[in-house]
């Protein structure tokens, strides 16, 4: 008998995900809607949690990493508020999925990923896709990419302790940092807007990442 993970329905299943976990619980960017009901999500997953890549949760994607949860995916999107002429910074590109949704925000994505073969994976998934505006580099994130920067926004998908100065030296002015900042337990969701006067930080409210790991994160474990 064939398993249940190979005869679930993953457009409908993906539909599902977006009206149950997107839009009903207030996500409204019409574009960021589109690009979730048109990424395969599942593909950025092991087969064996294939039947779980639409559900509302993290999975495991190996090398103690997740892909996070849907609306964190959506809600972070939305909050770098993308009119899709950025040149957006990633930093912790994992499986690539939240890169992907960036590449069709946006007009240009970089992603900083510190695990090699997270990276190789992830490029080769992207490129297999046709998302050819997505540029992965294996380095530590907290550093940033300064070649390419100025940024119009930076998105940290891990949990620092504090916010990367780097990171914020990197924003164009006008530009959005969205990162989780707390404890290696939980975190708050932090937007950064960098100003001719200074940086203007709001509350997003409580989240929940692993550890950014880099010489303005935490330690390697």
């Amino acid at each position: 008998m064939w398993g249940s993970e190979r005869m679930i329905d993953f457009p409908k299943a993906r539909l599902k995900m977006v009206e149950e976990q997107i839009v009903h619980r207030g996500i409204q960017n019409p574009k960021i809607i589109s690009a979730m009901k048109k990424i395969p999500r599942h593909l950025f997953v092991e087969e064996a949690l294939q039947n779980q890549a639409y559900s509302d949760h993290p999975l495991p994607i190996g090398e103690k990493q997740t892909i996070s949860q849907p609306y964190m995916v959506a809600l972070m999107t939305e909050s770098l508020q993308l009119t899709g002429e950025e040149k957006v910074l990633e930093i912790g590109t994992g499986s690539g999925y939240q890169s992907a949704i960036l590449a069709e925000l946006s007009e240009k994505v970089f992603s900083i990923e510190r695990i090699r073969p997270l990276a190789i994976r992830a490029r080769n998934l992207l490129y297999e896709l046709g998302y050819f505006n997505v540029e992965i580099k294996i380095f530590d994130g907290t550093l940033g990419w300064m070649d390419e920067s100025p940024f119009d926004a930076i998105l940290v998908t891990a949990g620092s302790p504090d916010i990367p100065q780097p990171l914020v030296d990197q924003l164009g002015i006008g530009g959005r940092l969205v990162i989780p900042v707390g404890d290696a337990f939980s975190q708050d969701l932090f937007r950064v807007t960098k100003t001719e006067k200074g940086v203007k930080k709001e509350d997003l409210g409580g989240c929940r990442f692993v550890k950014l790991i880099g010489k303005y994160g935490w330690e390697s474990e």
